[in-house]
């Protein structure tokens, strides 16, 4: 995984920290000054998010294991090594605004709101879960989270968010739109077409990249002639960010200053968190395409055993909190499992209750077996 170019500075894009950097060093801001650093912050602070980030961590292990025994079918996508981004990110927004994500989208559910429960009933297919278990990973949707999608077409969210955006002006409503998306995102025509429109109609969404420096199995160097992914929205005048995203005060104090310019100004802004993907690509991705050196360099990154590290150190996080914490997590992913287990599977007779919002004349509804013309 080579590293992208540094920022150079000045224009709309400004980095707030590349991959070089050391730990210490990644308390750049995106104002400029100095993030809140663990010393900074209180204590019951610090361990929510560390228990947060725990829980993805935990709950993302427990899918894999689940997906490997069959309980979870179709595309799986894991959130292991973006803890630190997502725990950032989705502490930004208000309950009132709303988020659009790609596939890998469970840990930005539950941390929007969803049950645990629900969602992992969502990923066993089951009634009880966000999308009655008709939607499964790629899909996790709740209105009342105002999280409207998991999306499995790359790039399927760029339209669908930008447009929310549109909504929320029109109306003239305070809430904004974060739109997640992954960095191979940044190479589709929908992205530069959102971003045109949303500079164009001064629209309040943050487009929060998170760039695991491989999109799928190939580098971001090799697949986008600006690596420095914060400043694609350099032509269409809208300001970029990077931030470490392995560091969850950082990138919750470079996301809560974007979410509230977007809120105050009406205007469109870019947030790059780089991380490193932990595993393959989806659960079922060996990963044959990275070295030893590049699975040694992303286990390095790891985001949780370091933000645990610092606790430790800063005498924050004891044994017995961590035991505490630990034990409390692992009963709350073992119960989403069971209730996962134990809610019913859909009838085939409701497959196509959701096909559209609205009845649709001559609506196909047949069965695999049914033959094609009725008799």
């Amino acid at each position: 995984m080579a590293d992208t170019a540094k920022a150079k500075g000045g224009g709309t894009a400004r980095s707030t920290g590349g991959r070089r950097r050391s730990r210490k060093d990644s308390t750049t801001s995106a104002t400029g000054g100095t993030t809140s650093g663990v010393a900074d912050e209180k204590p019951d602070v610090l361990l929510d998010y560390y228990r947060r980030m725990l829980l993805v961590r935990r709950f993302e292990e427990r899918t894999g294991q689940a997906y490997t025994q069959a309980r979870i079918g179709g595309y799986c996508h894991l959130n292991l090594g973006e803890e630190a981004t997502v725990v950032g990110l989705m502490e930004s927004l208000q309950e009132r605004d709303y988020l659009y994500t790609n596939y890998r989208d469970h840990g930005y559910a539950i941390h929007k709101g969803m049950s645990p429960r629900r969602v992992m009933a969502e990923l066993y297919g089951r009634t009880d879960g966000v999308a009655k278990g008709w939607g499964g990973s790629m899909h996790m949707y709740d209105t009342q989270t105002r999280m409207l999608g998991g999306y499995g077409i790359v790039g399927g969210q760029l339209p669908l968010a930008t447009g929310a955006a549109l909504a929320v002006s029109y109306r003239g409503g305070d809430e904004i739109v974060m739109c997640q998306l992954g960095d191979g995102t940044t190479n589709i025509g929908a992205w530069h077409e959102a971003l045109n429109l949303a500079s164009l109609w001064n629209l309040p969404i943050v487009y929060a990249i998170v760039n695991n420096f491989t999109g799928m199995g190939t580098t971001v160097e090799k697949s986008s002639a600006e690596p420095d992914l914060y400043k694609r929205g350099s032509a269409y005048r809208i300001e970029g960010v990077r931030v470490d995203g392995r560091d969850v005060l950082a990138v919750r104090d470079a996301a809560v200053d974007l979410v509230e310019k977007a809120r105050s100004e009406q205007r469109p802004y870019i947030l790059e968190c780089t991380s490193y993907r932990l595993k393959g690509h989806s659960v079922v991705d060996p990963a044959k395409y990275r070295t030893e050196e590049q699975v040694a360099q992303a286990r390095a990154n790891d985001p949780l055993a370091a933000f645990e590290d610092q606790l430790e150190k800063a005498g924050v996080l004891t044994e017995d909190k961590k035991k505490e914490i630990a034990d409390s997590v692992k009963d709350e992913v073992a119960d989403a499992a069971d209730f996962a287990e134990n809610s019913p599977p859909p009838d085939v007779s409701t497959l196509f209750d959701y096909t559209y919002a609205t009845p649709v004349a001559n609506e196909s509804r047949r069965m695999p077996a049914d033959p094609v013309f009725a008799e």
